[in-house]
């Protein structure tokens, strides 16, 4: 049976393949006892999968060494026994909390050999939870398990978690095990390493130097320090010298370092410093203390009748909720701020602590908990950001929040659109052109210092994530003070991802505050001046890659993310993350944001979950991360690869996904032929926009399904959700909770759909294979155009600009609150399509937002175009929020507005 190679270049893959490849070197050794294989395969599948095994705890040396000597021995049954236990171990992760897992010489019975399941959901006992500590030292490898049996010793029964060391010793492995070993949570580095390998393994030179770690003299622990918490800032560092530690402690390069220690000094005190450092990621502030008041009794005088649960325990009626939640629902609930609690409102305690906690997680300087959703996260920071005539430049395809944000605050939005991607009926990202023109724009009209703020949307609901540094940079450049709100409800996982990160806001804002401090900045940014010149033209600034001058820069930048759509926190959490060098200028009034939107009343379980939640991915996101991506490619590959699936559905990779001219370094998909790990990264590091690959537009329109009718098919029958469609698409996205498991449904399925289709073509004969070539061509060539913002009617831009489109959003608004100020005209009929002819022009009175696409086609006081009104001819979705079919387009008559204004 030949074997695969899953070398470790192989891209964003390296996890689930070790498994995989433990799988068949399983089969290998089953098919060799049973006398139908090949010793030599077997070997060799073995010896491929030494050099990565030496980056992980288990199954460790000595069972690799006991697995080796079976064979030498001809021991076949002990062999596949041997390679069962260690491959079903991977699978359970049993070796976490099983001591015999280690034990080479334990035989397991039939029934613990065929046991291949996890401990239950349920189990209770003194589980510890389990990481590994990577050790980087000098020593020669025959030390390392005299070394690793010292470290075990140190292990106590008061201990709150267990550790097992991963010993290396080279900067290069060091580097690879942080990048294939997920479990490793703690790096501890003794000095005097060398920069390469022992081993000669070419694969090594592509996992490194695509992340930027190419050979150098300096192969110095500070310098390995900073490039693990780099590719992975979540990681405590811990240093052992025996030189001048004062000194180093000293060295700004240090603070990539935890805690610094003498070498000479015992182990013991290392040991603990490690434990202690988990446990402050471990540490739950918020939940704890809710851990802990719903352990004590309460008296309940106040206005929450269900806390406790006594109202619901003690009812014939309502018993069937306390059973179906549990009791501990209930004994959490409270709507107190004292007592061990806090208030969500001014926190000054333990919410307050748990705060602090996420921006450390995070990357931020501030965070706040919200627990109405990013809805309000969003429109949180609008109002703390923008007052009355402000301009904002915002994507008009963002989410409603940002635009009802513009409505509350009064601030005038410049809208900027995204390039089109009309054959699926949704709209990318907008691209960096279109927004340095806008810049310029306003500054031709002498109202930059009107302009305030910058609100995009990344990743876009289908995953279009910009180049977040260099449009941060390239608009500095023009506006040293610009504020930048990203809207990153759908990637928050991303700050866990050493491939994501830099595309996200607070990563790039860290990349960027590290430029600043750079002398080197200042000389770069000089360099450009002069070759610029001191009046360049328009069009030799939108040329130009731009450097701002870092003596004049202002850095402001603000994330908001969906917690609950990508971490493990229950609907409607949500976080606000601020890095802002001015924050102290708006902090009163982001207090009084929270103050107007967010609720006196928050649910208790809701910010405990945005507490565990960070916990959570501080402590293993990483490959949380990375199995969601993994799972994402599985997916990509077994649709696309598909002989049957792929006649009628596939995966739009990333050169469908966005176009040729926004992906510079060439890159394609993910999947394409001559993809790796390098192209992936270089894609990440130079287009102006990136595909996440866990966003998956699958295509059903050729296989004569719209969006809707194929999630609604997904959901009734075959017990499958998904939440965005389009025309002729719906979106899979993984998550951190999917399995291989999910996938193996998810294709089952598709094959039973593409069967039924089959079948229904072969039956039914010509006509059924003409109606369904005429409903695919319906669906996929017959799609209506999009359309793009018009204008704002005059009566809205008298503070506009004259070029510019900005216009007062918040007077419409408010206009259509008087019925006698607003009409209404069937969509479909003559008086429609004569006023687009002849006039009086349409002037919408309200958002208009159709699910799909989900964003407004029409905002309040926009003048409505033959665009537009063909676009809502052409829709054929059931939910349009804004307009009601029985009585027409709601409109704004100018006219009445102007003569109501002159009274």
């Amino acid at each position: 049976m030949p074997v695969k190679s899953a070398h470790i270049d192989q891209f964003l893959l390296i996890h689930q393949a070790r498994a995989d490849n433990w799988r068949a070197v399983t089969s290998l050794a089953d098919a060799w006892a049973a006398k139908r294989g090949d010793r030599a395969v077997l070997e060799a599948a073995l010896a491929n999968l030494a050099a990565a095994e030496e980056y992980h705890a288990y199954p460790g040396e000595r069972l690799l060494t006991a697995l080796r000597e079976r064979i030498a021995t001809d021991d076949a049954g002990g062999t596949a026994r041997l390679a069962r236990r260690i491959s079903n171990g991977l699978l359970t992760h049993a070796y976490r909390g099983r001591a015999g897992e280690w034990d080479a010489h334990e035989e397991m019975s039939p029934d613990e050999v065929a046991d291949i399941m996890p401990p239950a959901t349920g189990e209770a006992g003194g589980h510890r939870p389990y990481f590994e500590v990577l050790f980087v030292n000098s020593q020669p490898a025959e030390r390392w398990p005299a070394f690793a049996k010292e470290i075990r010793r140190l292990r106590r029964r008061e201990d709150a978690f267990v550790y097992e060391p991963v010993i290396v010793g080279s900067f290069e492995d060091a580097v690879c095990a942080a990048v294939l070993n997920p479990d490793v949570v703690s790096v501890v580095l003794a000095e005097g390493f060398p920069y390469r390998s022992r081993h000669d393994v070419s694969v090594l030179r592509s996992v490194l130097d695509p992340l930027g770690e190419t050979d150098s003299p300096d192969a110095s622990a500070l310098r390995l320090a900073r490039a693990l918490r780099r590719i992975r800032p979540e990681l405590d560092v811990y240093l052992l010298s025996d030189r001048d530690v004062e000194s180093i402690a000293g060295d700004p390069a240090a603070d990539a370092v935890r805690r610094i220690f003498y070498a000479v000094e015992e182990l013991l005190e290392l040991h603990l410093a490690v434990l202690e450092g988990v446990q402050a990621r471990f540490e739950t502030p918020f939940f704890d203390n809710l851990k802990k008041y719903a352990r004590r009794p309460i008296g309940t005088f106040h206005a929450l009748p269900i806390a406790r649960g006594k109202s619901v325990f003690k009812s014939d009626w309502i018993r069937d909720m306390g059973e179906f939640y549990g009791l501990n629902l209930f004994l959490a609930e409270s709507s107190a701020t004292t007592g061990g609690l806090d208030s969500l409102l001014e926190p000054t305690g333990n919410i307050k602590r748990s705060q602090e906690m996420a921006a450390r997680a995070f990357g931020a300087d501030h965070v706040f908990f919200v627990t109405n959703g990013t809805s309000t996260s969003n429109k949180m920071a609008v109002q703390a950001l923008l007052a009355p005539g402000d301009i904002a430049v915002v994507d008009r395809n963002c989410h409603k929040s940002h635009h009802y944000g513009m409505v509350l605050t009064g601030a005038q939005p410049y809208y900027v659109e995204a390039f089109p991607m009309t054959e699926y009926s949704m709209y990318g990202a907008v691209p960096l052109a279109t927004i340095k023109q806008a810049l310029l724009a306003l500054r031709a009209e002498g109202r930059l210092d009107r302009l305030k703020l910058l609100d995009l949307t990344n990743c876009t609901f289908d995953g279009h994530m910009y180049n977040v540094r260099r449009v941060m940079e390239e608009c500095l450049a023009i506006k040293p003070d610009l504020i930048f709100l990203w809207d990153e409800a759908w990637s928050g996982f991303a700050r866990f991802s050493p491939f994501l990160r830099p595309r996200t806001a607070m990563g790039a804002a860290a990349d960027i505050e590290e430029w600043l401090r750079d002398p080197a900045s200042v000389t770069a940014y000089e360099k450009q001046h002069a070759e610029l010149g001191d009046s360049p033209s328009d069009e030799m600034l939108l040329a130009t890659r731009l450097i701002p001058d870092p003596r004049l820069v202002r850095l402001r930048v603000y994330q908001t993310n969906s917690t609950h759509k990508s971490m493990s926190a229950i609907r409607q959490g949500s976080m606000l993350l601020v890095k802002d060098v001015d924050f102290h200028t708006v902090e009163a009034q982001f207090h009084e944001a929270v103050f107007t939107h967010a609720s006196t009343s928050p649910n208790q379980q809701l910010i405990a979950s945005l507490d565990v939640a960070r916990r959570q991915m501080e402590l293993e996101g990483y490959g949380l991360v990375m199995n969601a991506i993994e799972i994402a490619l599985k997916i990509r590959q077994a649709v696309n690869e598909h002989p049957l699936i792929s006649k009628y559905f596939r995966v739009l990779g990333a050169d469908q996904m966005i176009p040729e001219a926004y992906r510079q370094s060439g890159f394609k998909d993910y999947l394409a032929p001559g993809s790796n790990w390098a192209t992936a990264v270089k894609a990440m590091r130079e287009d102006e926009f990136y595909l996440d690959p866990t966003r998956m537009t699958l295509v059903c329109g050729t296989a004569g399904f719209d969006g809707t009718q194929f999630k609604g098919l997904l959901a009734n029958q075959y017990s499958i959700q998904l939440n965005k469609t389009s025309r002729n698409s719906v979106l899979l996205q993984s998550n951190i909770n999917n399995t291989r498991s999910d996938v193996a449904h998810l294709i089952r399925v598709l094959v039973e759909i593409c069967h039924g289709i089959e079948k229904r073509l072969a039956d039914g004969g010509e006509a059924e294979r003409a109606a369904f070539e005429a409903r695919v061509k319906s669906l996929m060539t017959d799609v209506p155009g999009l359309p793009n913002f018009s204008h704002f009617h005059e009566l809205y831009r008298s503070d506009a600009g004259r070029t510019t489109p900005e216009g007062d959003m918040r007077s419409a608004f408010f206009n259509a609150y008087d019925a006698s100020l607003c009409e209404y005209v069937p969509l479909n009929g003559a008086e429609c399509d004569r006023r687009l002819r002849e006039g009086p022009e349409m002037v919408s009175a309200n958002f208009v937002i159709p699910y799909p696409p989900g964003f407004p086609i029409m905002v309040p006081g926009q003048v409505l175009t033959q665009e537009t009104i063909d676009f809502m001819r052409k829709l054929d979705v059931k939910e349009i929020h804004g307009y009601e079919k029985a009585r027409g387009l709601k409109l704004v008559k100018p006219d009445a507005v102007a003569a109501k204004a002159k009274r």
